[in-house]
């Protein structure tokens, strides 16, 4: 044999090296996928709008990069919400953050107004449920029932 000559003491003292590695790898291994499936926020990512008139950036840090296209006559508007998530009840709550609605307004030199903003960000401030299959995020407002759909991009 190639493997410790002819030394069944020594074959067997590697074979049993061997699985153990092995065994200790596989374990790890279970141990890591398990601990990403089900401890990661499922909503992170890039999210657009079906009609692709609000793209959503959810961030692992509680916030979302709001991004409205033509909100006024050809301008676009990109704002910071502040969310929640509980995995369990498959709720996300988002809130408005009237810092990032004021200095968005700043940016776009009346463009459009706060209102026009705070219009088009009321219906995304609430609380949801949510529910993710394949890469359709589908969020359905948990008082009024009204549901807004995204694909991931």
């Amino acid at each position: 044999m190639i493997i410790a000559g002819n030394d069944e003491a020594k074959r067997s003292k590697i074979w049993r090296v061997v699985t153990l590695v092995s065994s200790v790898l596989i374990i790890l291994i279970a141990v890591y996928l398990l601990t990403r499936m089900f401890t990661t926020n499922p909503v992170v990512g890039n999210w657009e709008s079906e009609d692709a008139t609000i793209a959503l950036k959810i961030e692992k840090n509680d916030t979302i990069q709001v991004d409205i296209t033509d909100i006024a006559e050809n301008t676009d508007a990109a704002v910071e919400m502040n969310y929640s998530v509980d995995m369990k009840s498959k709720i996300i709550t988002i809130t408005k953050d009237e810092e990032q609605i004021d200095k968005a307004v700043e940016k776009a030199d009346g463009a459009y107004t706060k209102e026009d903003l705070e219009n088009v960000l009321d219906d995304l401030d609430s609380s949801f449920s949510y529910s993710i299959d394949g890469n359709q995020l589908t969020l359905t407002e948990r008082e009024y029932g009204e549901q807004f759909t995204f694909i991931r991009k």
